[in-house]
């Protein structure tokens, strides 16, 4: 299959490798060149802008965008996928941005005659590299029928959650929970230790009782609990503080427009707010546990 793929970040450009692995043929672009040219040599071959690859005859459209701006002016500018785009062409988005603008797009390709499905992404870079990320879908039952398989060659859990933003709707309503049960595992372990209680222990504890979750029992922020997690290496790689406000940002945003009060998640997003204006934006979400240690600890 030819596809259209844009968006070669952290997270677009393992899942564009992933789709040249199981044997399909891709066009890309990225406004950053080096990410390109990594592509290329690859196999991919580069397009010039968005509507030139949706003018060269691809037969599905991917895209793995930074914001809901960046999402409108490649799907709906000039030079953009839905003007471009040939009749039967399969448009997915992949991007997390907020449910409103995910309707507003597909609707606009709708009406020019295109599906477009929102297929926003959890697991990771690790997930998108490894291809067992979980795909949230929203869009019609019969298209994400169709984008199934090929979602299938990038990811290993993919849902159909009903009509368009539907997908925008689970990712940024899970990913509230996460900042949330990350910042409560956090006070939680710090309150432990600052009682006299071994992190390892307690972790162990919270892990066996009603008290545990993913972020306490794979994730857990407390350094040398958990080997594999982001605490154990000095907070690097995982998902970045930035990301998560970027996410609780989005949930916020929607529940005001929903007129939906969230005021555990209002709360999270001022928490990694604070966290981030101190400097520590590029650091791995769980790293918020430094807000509650004792300074040097």
């Amino acid at each position: 299959m030819k596809i259209g793929f844009l968006g070669l970040g952290n997270m677009g450009g393992p899942m564009a490798r992933n789709l040249l692995k199981a044997g399909h043929e891709l066009v890309v672009f990225d406004v950053q060149a080096e990410a390109v040219a990594a592509l290329v040599q690859a196999g991919a071959q580069a397009g010039a802008s968005p509507g030139a690859i949706a003018a060269s005859k691809v037969e599905v459209i991917v895209t793995m965008l930074p914001a809901a701006a960046h999402v409108r002016g490649v799907y709906l500018g000039a030079d953009g996928l839905v003007a471009n785009a040939a009749p039967g062409c399969l448009l997915i988005d992949c991007s997390t941005i907020d449910p409103f603008t995910a309707r507003e797009v597909a609707a606009a390709a709708a009406q020019a005659g295109l599906a477009l499905l929102d297929a926003p992404v959890s697991g990771g870079t690790g997930g998108a590299e490894a291809g067992t990320l979980t795909f949230m879908v929203g869009g019609d039952e019969a298209v994400f029928a169709q984008a199934k398989p090929l979602l299938a060659a990038m990811g290993r859990n993919i849902v159909h959650c009903g009509a368009s933003g539907n997908g925008q709707v689970a990712k940024v309503a899970n990913n509230m929970l996460l900042g949330i049960s990350m910042a409560g595992v956090s006070e939680a372990m710090a309150l432990g230790v600052a009682l006299g209680m071994d992190p390892v222990t307690l972790a162990g504890i919270i892990n066996t009782s009603s008290g545990r979750c993913w972020s306490s029992e794979v994730y857990n922020p407390w350094p040398g609990v958990v080997p594999t997690a982001p605490a154990a290496r000095g907070y690097s790689g995982g998902f970045g503080t930035d990301l998560m406000l970027k996410d609780l940002g989005l949930a916020t945003e929607a529940a005001r427009l929903a007129k939906q009060p969230v005021p555990m998640g209002a709360l999270a997003q001022q928490l990694y707010q604070g966290f981030s204006h101190a400097g520590h934006g590029r650091l791995d979400f769980s790293a918020l546990v430094r807000n509650y240690q004792p300074e040097g600890a």
